[in-house]
């Protein structure tokens, strides 16, 4: 992709994707909103298409393309009106299993990755837990040695797509913090059968991303095989970083795409709703946070897909990919409140969706890390500034 326009490849992405989406519509996305229930025929299509494996490795069935590539992906994805219940659906399957990929052994690629691309084996990823927070070396869970393997007891929140995995991707301690010189040393990565007598998950109602449900988790004594650890005892944190970049454009590209669809939607409708004899869209009150909210989207594009392109040529990414996740979670919200505005009372309404849009847009200005730790980061790494907490 050059600095401002995508390849004939890159674009023939955008389109194949474009293609499958045409196939879910705004009564698809309502439907899954209303009732709760996971995309699995969008989920599917988009497997069937070779789509979940595009920045993973050729040798296990993937397309072997870069973030930037996966990037159009998802906000091709995003901006076809699926948001970011479209988006979270396959999300986890882009970049999550690039763990496995970077540091399990050639048994563990060869028996998981081909199985996670085609949709056969649904994963969850078990970080954040409720004591710990942002603060991953405090987490709690504990994975302690048991025969010939390991028993992991703890508790994990805000885990995605739980009550579908038959796999867990999951960070535990296996040296206790005050044993180690670092609090980040002695956390282990472990890819592990999603055992349901030993753990138990529990949707959390939250306000949007309805069909994409987020869990708690209650693990007790969940028995797993050496065989599931992921790369070296105790590395679990440095693997975690690897992932941190991509997964921060990659929330970037999917606001900005959700802020496209919104916006969208708000200028049909402003152009269409007559009042006092003229479109609303022909008043400057209407038309001007609608073009802000279009200057700001493309701002936080470009930087999104610089980050994109500095990851992809082995170059530092944290500031730029910090960011755009920043930008494009407050470009996306706001262009999703001034549709709704725009639309006046309809906005509020379901059948216009910039009201699902709104609720979703919350999403990115949360998680995976919130606005203020990514100011912190950059007065820090940047600006050279004083580390603050």
């Amino acid at each position: 992709m050059s600095a401002f326009w995508p390849s004939e490849e890159q674009e023939a992405i955008r389109e194949g994707v474009s293609q499958i989406c045409a196939d879910f519509g705004d009564d698809y996305w309502r439907e899954t909103d209303d009732s709760g229930v996971f995309p699995e025929a969008f989920v599917a299509a988009m497997a069937a298409g070779g789509w979940l494996g595009v920045a993973m490795p050729e040798s296990v069935g993937g397309a072997g393309l870069g973030l930037t590539e996966a990037a159009i992906v998802m906000q091709t994805v995003a901006q076809s009106g699926a948001g970011f219940t479209g988006a979270s659906a396959i999300h986890l399957n882009i970049f999550g299993p690039m763990p496995i990929v970077k540091f399990g052994t050639p048994a563990q690629k060869a028996e998981f990755l081909p199985r996670i691309l085609c949709g056969e084996e649904k994963m969850c990823f078990a970080v954040t837990e409720p004591n710990s927070g942002l603060d991953t070396s405090s987490l709690e869970t504990r994975a302690e040695r048991s025969g010939n393997g390991y028993r992991i007891n703890g508790r994990k929140i805000w885990t995605t797509s739980a009550q579908r995995a038959d796999k867990m991707l999951i960070i535990a301690r296996t040296t206790p913090k005050d044993q180690c010189k670092k609090p980040t040393q002695g956390l282990s990565l472990f890819y592990v059968p999603f055992d349901r007598t030993a753990i138990d998950a529990k949707p959390i109602p939250k306000m949007g991303r309805r069909a994409v449900e987020c869990n708690t988790l209650f693990i007790d004594d969940l028995q797993v095989g050496t065989d599931t650890l992921i790369g070296e005892e105790g590395q679990g944190f440095k693997y975690l970083l690897q992932g941190l970049n991509p997964e921060r454009v990659l929330f970037a590209v999917e606001a900005i795409g959700l802020g496209r669809a919104a916006l969208a939607k708000a200028a049909r409708y402003a152009k269409e709703r007559v009042v006092f004899g003229r479109p609303i869209g022909q008043n400057q009150g209407v038309q001007h946070p609608l073009a802000k909210s279009w200057a700001e989207l493309e701002a936080a594009n470009l930087l999104a897909f610089k980050a994109a392109a500095l990851y992809d040529a082995g170059r530092d990414c944290g500031a730029e990919a910090n960011a755009a996740k920043y930008l494009g979670a407050e470009a996306g919200f706001h262009a999703c409140e001034a549709s709704v505005l725009a639309h006046g009372g309809m906005g509020y309404a379901k059948e216009y969706d910039v009201e699902r849009y709104f609720r979703e847009a919350m999403i990115a200005r949360i998680a995976p890390v919130s606005r203020e730790m990514i100011l912190n980061f950059i007065a820090e790494r940047v600006l050279g500034l004083p580390k603050s907490y």
